[in-house]
């Protein structure tokens, strides 16, 4: 059988090899003119490929449909994942939150092995080829037209165009026009895995801190709807970082922002920690005081939202003061306006409506010849190598579930 697969990044070149090992005749088309640019940018040009926790614990970090991706978990999982780059020359390690990574720390090594696997295949691998249509006859895909008019026929067409996030690595939400096109409905995209905006100047001004060790909360009409424990980072424009990138995945606009500075300790212990570095820096001032318990550059900040004079010395504190000191730390609010956007956004939120797809090989239900794959597909997860191991295993189940 003739297969084409749309779309060169992580899902369409795991979708191509699928279909090769499965005996079929495949063009991997491509529009930019390498593949895997996307792959090639990701975990900071390292590439987090995938988890290495136990697959089912896989499921608690998908934000949409996680239940659609049984069978694509069952056909190629994240062990199947790391025995494929490290046969084909590229050994991983795995480092915390058992995030897997090329031991070289270098994303195109994952690339190399994908693209060498390609080429052992007998992958048609084309770059620069810009998929502008599909042909439908009789219900079925029966080929695909470029953008300089050339039309390629096929008896299979396996779309994994990606979403909107990183446009400028080819995924511009075309595939979803494309899609769209034949009869397919899409769940609006959103940006996830993304900056918060903030228009605070504080926060602005003490971008590049970094925080270990904390808790994120996002409140809805005052009460939590989900957080997240780790790290985070202030920008020019926000707040960034691993709690926040998973805490966007579920933001809606008019969410507050909530920080807990420290999380190990409950108000009580905590107030006994501030009452003995008070009676250590006895005749310090206020603002001279937190140096052990908070970063240097976060200290003025909370010496002014505290209330507390600057100058006024730790042993004339009250204990109504030290009180609100101790709430502060606890439910540091930071205010929130939107997210960063497609622009710097890891992965796509919305999609391809999986009600349309056959979770069991990801054929389309309303198209003959057509099975779509990948981050084109309203499924995403948190951080930590779960959406690239989405699309690796919707990939090579499109590619191996073509039927004869």
């Amino acid at each position: 059988m003739n297969v084409i697969v749309v779309g060169g990044g992580a899902a369409g070149m795991m979708a191509a090899y699928g279909a090769a090992v499965s005996g079929h005749n495949v063009i991997l088309l491509e529009r930019n003119e390498k593949l895997g640019k996307k792959v090639f940018i990701t975990g900071k040009g390292r590439c987090n490929l995938t988890n290495a926790s136990g697959i089912e614990s896989f499921y608690s970090q998908i934000v949409n449909n996680p239940k659609f991706l049984y069978s694509a978990f069952n056909a190629w999982d994240n062990n199947d994942m790391i025995r494929f780059v490290e046969s084909a020359g590229c050994p991983v390690k795995v480092e915390r939150g058992n995030r897997v990574f090329p031991v070289s720390d270098h994303s195109s090594d994952v690339i190399r092995a994908l693209e060498s696997r390609l080429r052992e295949t007998g992958v048609d691998i084309r770059p620069g080829c810009d998929v502008r249509s599909a042909s439908v006859k009789d219900g079925s895909v029966t080929g695909v037209r470029l953008a300089g008019g050339e039309y390629l026929a096929a008896d299979h067409v396996i779309l994994a165009c990606g979403g909107a996030s990183y446009p400028s690595t080819g995924s511009d939400g075309s595939g979803y026009k494309l899609a769209e096109t034949l009869g397919h409905s899409i769940r609006k995209p959103y940006p996830a895995l993304v900056p918060l905006l903030s228009p605070a100047k504080w926060v602005h001004e003490i971008a590049g801190l970094s925080l270990k060790n904390v808790t994120g909360r996002l409140l809805r009409n005052g009460r939590e709807t989900v957080s997240e424990f780790g790290e985070m980072l202030f920008t020019h424009e926000g707040i960034s970082g691993p709690i926040v990138l998973s805490l966007s995945s579920r933001y809606t606009k008019g969410d507050e922002f909530v920080l807990d500075l420290k999380p190990a300790l409950n108000e009580r212990t905590l107030d006994e920690r501030i009452r003995r570095d008070f009676r250590e820096y006895n005749n310090r001032s206020f603002g001279n005081s937190l140096d052990r318990l908070l970063p240097k550059s976060l200290i003025p900040v909370v010496v002014e939202r505290s209330g507390i004079d600057h100058d006024k010395k730790v042993h004339q504190v009250t204990s109504e003061e030290r009180a609100g000191l101790v709430k502060l730390l606890k439910s540091f609010d930071i205010p929130v306006t939107g997210t960063a956007g497609f622009k710097e956004a890891i992965v796509t939120g919305g999609g391809v409506n999986v009600k349309e797809i056959n979770p069991s090989d990801l054929t389309s239900k309303l198209v003959g010849g057509l099975s779509l794959a990948g981050e084109m597909i309203d499924v995403d997860a948190l951080t930590g190598g779960y959406n690239l191991q989405i699309a690796w295993s919707t990939g090579y189940l499109a590619g191996t579930g073509i039927g004869w």
